[in-house]
Parts: C-alpha cells; sequence; structure tokens
C-alpha cells in the first residue's frame, strides 16, 4: 500500500481494460477498486457483503431485482449507491464510466452467484481476459 496520495485520473489512465477493476488502496479488510465501464455486465449477487458505487465519470445504470420487482437506479457522476447484500444486479453503462468501489478484500467482480460469464471475461475474477 502506497504511503503516498493516490491520483485517480492517474491510476485510471494507466489501464484501458474494461469491467476489470484495479486496487488502488485498502481500508481496513476492504478493496478500494476503480474501473472503466461501458456496456453491460452480467447479474450477480454478493450474498455477504454490501457493494459501494462512486461514479467518478460518466453515468452508472444498476439494474436491481429487489422482492417488489425489478427496477434500475441511474446515477450520475459524483453519486453514491450501495447495492445491499443478496440483491441481484447488473451494472452497465451505455456511453461509458469511470467508477470508484469498496469491496471485501477477495470479493469476485461477478458476485458470488451469476449469470453465463461471456467469453471474454475470466469465470475466476470476473477481470476481462488479456488484461
Amino acid at each position: 500500500m502506497s504511503s503516498e496520495p493516490i491520483l485517480l485520473n492517474k491510476a485510471l489512465a494507466s489501464f484501458e481494460a474494461l469491467w476489470s477493476p484495479r486496487i488502488v488502496t485498502r481500508v481496513n479488510d476492504y478493496d478500494v477498486r476503480i474501473a472503466k465501464v461501458e456496456g453491460e455486465h452480467v447479474w450477480h449477487v454478493h450474498d455477504d457483503t454490501d457493494e459501494f458505487f462512486l461514479v467518478l465519470d460518466g453515468e452508472l445504470h444498476i439494474s436491481l431485482r429487489e422482492p417488489d420487482g425489478e427496477r434500475t437506479v441511474l446515477f450520475p457522476q459524483g453519486a453514491v449507491f450501495t447495492v445491499p447484500r443478496g440483491t441481484e444486479h447488473k451494472p452497465y453503462a451505455p456511453s461509458g464510466a469511470a467508477i470508484l468501489m469498496f469491496e471485501p478484500t477477495g470479493t469476485p467482480t461477478v458476485g458470488d452467484r451469476h449469470d453465463e460469464i461471456p467469453d471474454h471475461v475470466d469465470s475466476t475474477t470476473g477481470h476481462a481476459l488479456g488484461t
């Protein structure tokens, strides 16, 4: 872990891969991850942890499957949102976005349960292949 401030714009400029979060620091037992996202991710759920999102740039949508039905949350740059544990969700960014997430160390990007993973994504980590 760095003992110097981390410039998020510099960290984001260091990679191009989509849906492939990078750990920028840790807080206790949590990873602080940044990612570039565009298009759709997969429906997935984290059984034992909430998932925190901060939109750094662009606009993010998250579809949620809740007891009362399905809904989509839309949030612009600067907005935060927490997906409660056990809630099936699918993030997507039609025009692209940069996001920051807090998740317990080791949390897979595709959650504990998920839809079929596209061929370009590593099914173990949820990261885009070749990155």
